[in-house]
Protein backbone atom coordinates (compact mmCIF):
# COMPACT_ATOMS: atom_id res chain seq x y z
CA UNK A 1 0.00 0.00 0.00
CA UNK A 2 1.29 3.42 -0.40
CA UNK A 3 0.38 6.73 1.37
CA UNK A 4 0.42 9.65 -0.16
CA UNK A 5 2.83 12.42 1.88
CA UNK A 6 3.92 15.73 1.19
CA UNK A 7 7.28 17.09 1.87
CA UNK A 8 9.40 19.93 2.23
CA UNK A 9 13.06 20.19 0.21
CA UNK A 10 15.28 23.64 0.34
CA UNK A 11 15.89 24.94 -2.63
CA UNK A 12 19.13 23.46 -3.32
CA UNK A 13 17.60 19.86 -2.39
CA UNK A 14 14.82 20.35 -5.47
CA UNK A 15 17.66 21.27 -8.03
CA UNK A 16 19.23 18.12 -7.28
CA UNK A 17 16.02 15.79 -7.53
CA UNK A 18 15.06 17.50 -10.39
CA UNK A 19 18.75 17.14 -11.73
CA UNK A 20 18.15 13.40 -11.15
CA UNK A 21 14.78 12.95 -12.95
CA UNK A 22 15.89 15.26 -15.74
CA UNK A 23 19.02 13.11 -16.39
CA UNK A 24 16.70 10.21 -15.88
CA UNK A 25 18.17 8.25 -13.20
CA UNK A 26 14.67 8.46 -11.74
CA UNK A 27 11.11 8.51 -12.82
CA UNK A 28 10.23 10.86 -10.46
CA UNK A 29 10.57 13.38 -7.76
CA UNK A 30 8.75 10.25 -5.74
CA UNK A 31 11.25 8.16 -6.72
CA UNK A 32 14.27 9.56 -5.41
CA UNK A 33 12.20 10.33 -2.07
CA UNK A 34 11.51 6.69 -1.84
CA UNK A 35 15.05 5.63 -2.61
CA UNK A 36 16.42 7.77 -0.21
CA UNK A 37 14.24 6.72 2.43
CA UNK A 38 15.34 3.26 1.74
CA UNK A 39 19.10 4.16 1.78
CA UNK A 40 18.15 5.88 5.61
CA UNK A 41 16.66 3.15 7.06
CA UNK A 42 19.31 0.61 5.57
CA UNK A 43 22.02 2.91 7.11
CA UNK A 44 20.03 2.90 10.12
CA UNK A 45 20.24 -0.51 10.37
CA UNK A 46 23.58 -0.80 9.49
CA UNK A 47 24.55 1.35 11.98
CA UNK A 48 22.50 -0.67 14.72
CA UNK A 49 24.18 -4.47 13.93
CA UNK A 50 27.12 -2.02 14.16
CA UNK A 51 26.42 -1.01 17.69
CA UNK A 52 25.13 -4.73 18.83
CA UNK A 53 28.84 -6.01 17.67
CA UNK A 54 30.83 -3.56 19.66
CA UNK A 55 28.65 -3.88 22.49
CA UNK A 56 29.56 -7.50 22.31
CA UNK A 57 32.96 -7.28 21.41
CA UNK A 58 33.94 -4.89 24.26
CA UNK A 59 31.90 -7.26 26.69
CA UNK A 60 33.78 -10.18 25.75
CA UNK A 61 36.79 -8.24 26.17
CA UNK A 62 36.14 -7.16 29.47
CA UNK A 63 35.03 -10.79 30.46
CA UNK A 64 38.79 -11.63 29.42
CA UNK A 65 42.13 -11.63 31.31
CA UNK A 66 43.36 -8.28 31.90
CA UNK A 67 46.71 -8.06 29.63
CA UNK A 68 49.46 -5.32 31.08
CA UNK A 69 51.00 -2.81 29.05
CA UNK A 70 54.22 -4.42 28.80
CA UNK A 71 52.44 -7.83 27.21
CA UNK A 72 50.33 -5.73 25.25
CA UNK A 73 53.91 -3.67 24.20
CA UNK A 74 55.69 -7.28 23.51
CA UNK A 75 52.60 -8.51 21.60
CA UNK A 76 52.01 -5.34 19.04
CA UNK A 77 56.25 -4.78 18.63
CA UNK A 78 55.94 -9.02 17.55
CA UNK A 79 53.02 -8.30 15.49
CA UNK A 80 54.80 -5.69 13.47
CA UNK A 81 57.78 -7.27 13.27
CA UNK A 82 55.77 -10.37 11.35
CA UNK A 83 54.30 -7.51 9.01
CA UNK A 84 57.66 -6.07 8.15
CA UNK A 85 59.26 -9.73 7.21
CA UNK A 86 55.73 -10.94 5.60
CA UNK A 87 56.52 -7.33 3.34
CA UNK A 88 59.72 -7.81 2.73
CA UNK A 89 59.26 -11.33 1.27
CA UNK A 90 56.33 -10.03 -1.16
CA UNK A 91 58.41 -7.24 -2.35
Amino acid sequence: MKVKSSIALTDQQHGFVRELVEAGRYLSVSAVRQQGTDLLRQRMQDEDLERVALKALLDQRAAGAFVSRAQMDKSTARMIAEKRRAQAVQN
